[in-house]
Formats: structure tokens, sequence, C-alpha cells
């Protein structure tokens, strides 16, 4: 199949001696203080999905000559998620810029405890289309794109579209190479999103820490699967056939791997052929289905690869792959064994190893002595297994009987642990991602008369003070050898006495402010006096 799609734009890389003008352009807009204006962010927000909207056509045809993909697919794993995540920032951006109180202490509610959401500042993000610009700008962030060359009709589309709806003293795209992306990390930001490899992540995080930026990466992994050969295993074909074929194989969330009980690995082969059968029933080069490899060098990389792995091909391998068009047939390879070349690394392309085992805790173990993947599988309608693979393993994500959809779900953070990366977006996610959470109080003069006991000169009796606010820690103390601690007398909590002194409070104050001159009783003008709180007018 020749990708399709009509003339696209040309991908112009932005002039080095530019980039520093461009993000000191983006610094002045923020600072102009647009965004602060939650209408504008809205404002924004929508112009972004109808960007989307718009194009979509424009979108299909240059994601059909990047990467030979099909409109459902580009439709389905980038614009559906793209702009729902626009219109969900825009409908609750509102609810999520507000102030947040504290949770209520009877202690410190006086004080008015407050937490305002503020933006991070200028922000650049690195990575492919489908990157998090939604939450930036709700946040009511400035913003620096760094689109992928590897894909340039795409990026020389954004590129092209982007100043025709988007503010361009606030929103900005930069194109290159290598030069240009590390010219732009040798600058300041406020906060980095990169979306790539470890090695390359690793290379971000060490710009960033020269200015104490943070750094949110998503940088993917060998994401496995556990198979439990009870379950349907019809059902777990088609949908691990779908998330490892999807974009052949190009997605961070992908499947990489099966474990699977070595007695079931042959009933797998045969629902595995099936669905293969069902998805390309003239065969994956006839099919419009097959994405393409997204370089030559990616081709040259999967074949190498697969030429010396130790498994034995079942469907696809290298007979139809070509090179000049990109094509790499989706590949299934069976007695895949520990050490082979298929599990040296992400595979992040259409082979699809399996790995027969002993029992699933082979794999689970295999698993847990390498870095921690972007997204585990575990296939079981086993309560008990599932919620053992959940509790033994480690990854970005967990998904039970699906593979990848974890992303498109609304209220669900997206993001990796360990080696796979650090930090979380999507939804309100995104939002906090580049929102600084600034603790705030506001105090009264009076609170001086609970709290007296703050300001020198210091004594004793302002020690004993000092120690009522003290939180009363649990008995018994753990500890071998230590018993529950004995009952010595009366025990008043500091709970107790901050609560009486809060009505006390409350009643001198409306005594006050009521000119009441009524009578208290001593033991309790006593106490407030203590404190120094005093009950006269």
């Amino acid at each position: 199949m020749v990708p399709k799609g009509g003339p696209q734009p040309t991908l112009a890389y932005t002039p080095i001696d530019d980039i520093s003008k461009i993000r000191e352009r983006v610094k002045a807009g923020f600072n102009s203080g647009k965004l602060r204006s939650i209408e504008y962010r809205k404002n924004q927000l929508l112009q972004l999905a109808y960007l989307l909207k718009e194009n979509s056509k424009r979108f299909e045809d240059a994601f059909g000559v990047d990467l030979g993909r099909h409109s459902v697919e580009t439709n389905m794993s980038e614009f559906t998620t793209t702009i729902a995540e626009a219109v969900e920032a825009y409908k609750s951006v509102d609810k999520w810029s507000k102030p947040e109180g504290a949770p209520f202490d009877i202690q410190w509610f006086p004080l008015r405890p407050k937490v305002y959401k503020s933006p991070k500042g200028v922000v650049l993000i690195i990575g492919p289309f489908n990157y998090p610009l939604a939450g930036a700008i709700a946040a009511g962030c400035a913003c620096v794109l760094k689109m992928s060359e590897l894909t340039p009709s795409v990026s020389g589309l954004v590129t092209e579209l982007f100043p025709k709806y988007m503010d361009q003293d606030l929103f900005q795209i930069v194109n290159g190479g290598i030069p240009e992306t590390s010219k732009i990390l040798e600058l300041q930001w406020d906060h980095i999103v990169f979306t790539g490899s470890a090695t390359v992540g690793k290379i971000v995080a060490a710009a960033a820490a020269k200015h104490l930026t943070p750094v949110t990466l998503e940088l993917g992994g060998q994401n496995p699967v556990f198979l439990d050969p009870s379950y349907d295993l019809d059902v777990a074909a088609r949908r691990l056939l779908w998330g490892r074929y999807m974009n052949v194989g190009q997605v961070c969330l992908s499947p990489n791997h099966i474990f699977i009980p070595a007695s079931a690995q042959d009933k797998l082969i045969d629902a595995l052929s099936k669905a293969y059968d069902s998805f390309y029933p003239e065969g994956p080069a006839k099919s419009e289905s097959v994405s393409r490899l997204v370089t030559t060098v990616a081709f040259d990389r999967l074949k190498g690869v697969l030429e010396k792995t130790q498994g034995t091909i079942v469907r696809g391998g290298l007979a139809e792959a070509d090179r000049e068009s990109r094509f790499f047939p989706p590949t299934i390879v069976k007695d895949v064994k520990v050490g082979d070349s298929l599990l040296e690394a992400e595979l992040f392309g259409p082979i699809l190893p399996i790995v027969p085992v002993k029992d699933l805790q082979e794999g689970i173990d295999y698993t847990n002595a390498r870095p921690h993947p972007l997204a585990a599988y575990v296939f079981t309608d086993d309560a008990k297994l599932k919620k053992y693979v959940i509790e033994h393993t480690q990854s970005g994500a967990i998904d039970v009987n699906d593979v990848c959809v974890h992303l498109a779900i609304p209220g669900l953070p997206f993001g990796g642990v360990g080696n796979s990366g650090y930090g979380a977006h999507t939804g309100k996610f995104s939002f906090d991602t580049f929102t600084h959470h600034r603790s705030s109080l506001d105090s009264p003069g009076w609170v001086d008369k609970v709290f007296s006991f703050r300001f020198p000169p210091y004594t004793e009796k302002k020690l004993k003070q000092a120690l009522l606010i003290s939180p009363k820690i649990p008995a018994p103390r753990p500890g071998p050898g230590i018993g529950p601690a004995k009952k010595t007398g009366l025990l008043v909590s500091t709970r107790s006495v901050v609560v009486a002194l809060g009505v006390l409070m409350f009643a001198l104050g409306l005594r006050r402010a009521l000119g009441y001159d009524g009578w208290f009783p001593p033991a309790l003008v006593d106490l407030a006096s203590r404190f120094g709180v005093s009950g006269r007018s």
C-alpha cells in the first residue's frame, strides 16, 4: 500500500539564532498577564479544539504521508483524545483554577489557610502530535512546542496552522533536529515535558537540572503481558494484536511481549492466528489498516533484532518487508527465551514475542528484575491473580483484560515510574503538572492572643503553652518488648484543649462584639488569661 495524502507543507527548521528570541517573546507574553484571565484561557482552548476539528482531513492526509496510517486509526488514537483533552479543560478550568481551602482544623482555621493555583510560567513541550498543550493552557502557562522532525508532514501542518488559531505572543513552535533541540535545552524553562526514549530523557533531565527546572518524562518501556491460559484466548488475542499493531507498534503503551505457561502456548498461537487473519484477510501487504514505520532507521533496527532471534516466526516476518516504503509486516514469534534479541529493549514496532514460562510467577520475577515499564497487562478472570499481579509488579499503569485503553479514560493519569519516566498528565493531571500549588494564609491580629507563646522572651510557662498544641501519638508504641502505654490518670487530648479554647475565643469575641458585660465562670476566665485572652470589653 502506498501511503495516501495530498501535497503537504514543507517543514522548515527554526533558525538557531531565533530560538532565544522565541522564548523571550513568549516570556514577555506570559508576563503581560493575558492568561490570568480564565476566559482567555478558555478562548485559546477552543481555538486549539477548532484547529484540529476544522483541519481534520488535512491531518488525516499528513498522517497518511508520514506513517501510512488509516484515517480510522488517526481519529481514534489522535483526534478523539486530543480534542477531548481541550474540551475537558475548557469545561473544567473554572473549577480547577479556584483556590482550595485546607481541610478543616479547629487549631488553624482562624488563619484561613488556602492553596492558590498559580501557573508555573513558560513551559517547553518536546514530543509528538498529541502533546499535553491543553493542560498548559488551562493552567495559564505560555508554551513553546518542539515538534518531531521525524513526522515532517504533521509537524509542518501544525506549524502552518498554529499562527492562524493560537496567540503567537503566548504559544510558539520550534522545529529542527539535534542542534535545534540542544539549543532549546540550553535555555531556562519553568517546566519541561518530554516524550521519547530513556536515552534522550536522561539528556533532557540533565539539561533541566542546570536550571533547577521540573521535568515530566514519558519514556515507554518493555510493557509485559501476563496471560492466564484459562482466560478467553480469542478475546485476549484480538485485544493484544490491536494494541501491538496499532501504528505498527510505534506506541509507547503497546504490549511488548506475552508471558504464558508453556503448556498453553500453542492454543494462544491458534487464537492469535485467527485474529490475525480476521484483521488482514488479504494479508498485511495489501491491507490499508497497516501503518508504516516512521523512518528507515527504525526499519533497519527491527530487521536486525528479528534476524537474530532464536524464536520461531509463525506469522509475518521479513519476506514481505520493504525498506523503501518502510513497510514491516505485523509479526508473531513463539518460543522466545530469556536473553533473546527480541527482549533486549523496547521493540517499538510490529513484532509480538511469545515467551513460554513455567508459570506466571516466572514472568513476574523476570519483569521485576528489570526497569519498570510504562504499562503492564494481565488477562485473567481470577480475582486473586488480578490482585496478585497488581500488588507484586511496578509499572506506570496496569490494565486488566485490555491494553492501552486507560490513556483515553478521563480521570486517569498517564505517566511512568522509574525508568519509564516520572510525572503524569491528561485531564486535571495535566493542569496540576503545569500548576504551582501555592500555600497561603490570612492571619487576623487577634490570633496573637492565643499563640502569644511564639514571641520572645521565652519562658517555662510559654513552653508549657506551646506543648499543648503538640499532637497526641497513638498508643501503644510499636517495638519489641514494649507493651501498651499505662494510664496514669486523667488524660486530656490536645484536640480537646484546642476545641475548648476555640469555643472560648468565639464566646469572648462575640461578647466584645455585642458589648455584653455578663458573667463567665472563673475557671474559663482563668484558662483564657493563661493564653493572654482577655474577657474584658
